[in-house]
């Protein structure tokens, strides 16, 4: 059995790192829990560095709160401008006692009405929430799945970069055991 600590208790990033493990490792049994943790980052991280940093934070932080865990598991929804438009993306970072995996997620342009909202310093989930007349769209389908009538939602988004988060996890032979990058 492998224990699993989420750093959220948002639902849609537990799902997410169920998914993960479970499509990575199909043969184990999971027992997962969720834990609120500081992200020690702003509300709403404004670039790729702090947005990693923030993943990474909510995974430590998470060991901190829960120590008997094999993995712990940090998610973070970050903006950067690029070229005068505001993208979106999110980082995964997996933590084991002697091991560190990160991910990040595909990136997507957000729409002038959404970026314009996060330029005047909305979170993006309320941006979201403004634009499309919704509420807590954050635990639910996201931007992502707001853009895209859910073909692509936030469990989807996620569950790619969880698994490439899990890469050095799964070929331990070829990553050697490490906390590098933190």
């Amino acid at each position: 059995m492998i224990t699993l600590v989420v750093a959220s208790t948002n639902p849609i990033k537990v799902q997410a790192a169920i998914n993960g493990f479970r499509r990575l490792f199909p043969d184990v049994e999971l027992d997962v829990s969720a834990v609120s943790v500081a992200s020690n980052v702003s509300p709403q991280p404004m670039s790729d560095e702090e947005t990693l940093r923030g993943a990474l934070n909510r995974a430590t932080n998470a060991m901190r709160a829960q120590p008997q865990a094999d993995y712990w598991i940090g998610i973070e929804g970050g903006i950067q401008m690029l070229n005068d438009e505001l993208a979106s993306f999110s980082w995964i970072v997996i933590r084991s006692p002697g091991r560190i995996g990160k991910g990040r997620t595909a990136t997507y342009f957000l729409p002038p009405a959404i970026a314009e909202l996060v330029r005047q310093g909305k979170e993006l989930g309320e941006a979201d929430d403004i634009v499309f007349n919704r509420s807590n769209s954050r635990q639910d389908n996201g931007a992502v799945g707001l853009l895209t009538d859910n073909v692509i939602d936030r469990v989807q988004l996620y569950e790619h970069a969880l698994i490439l988060a899990l890469i050095p996890f799964k070929n331990e032979t070829l990553y050697a055991a490490s906390l590098r990058g933190l």
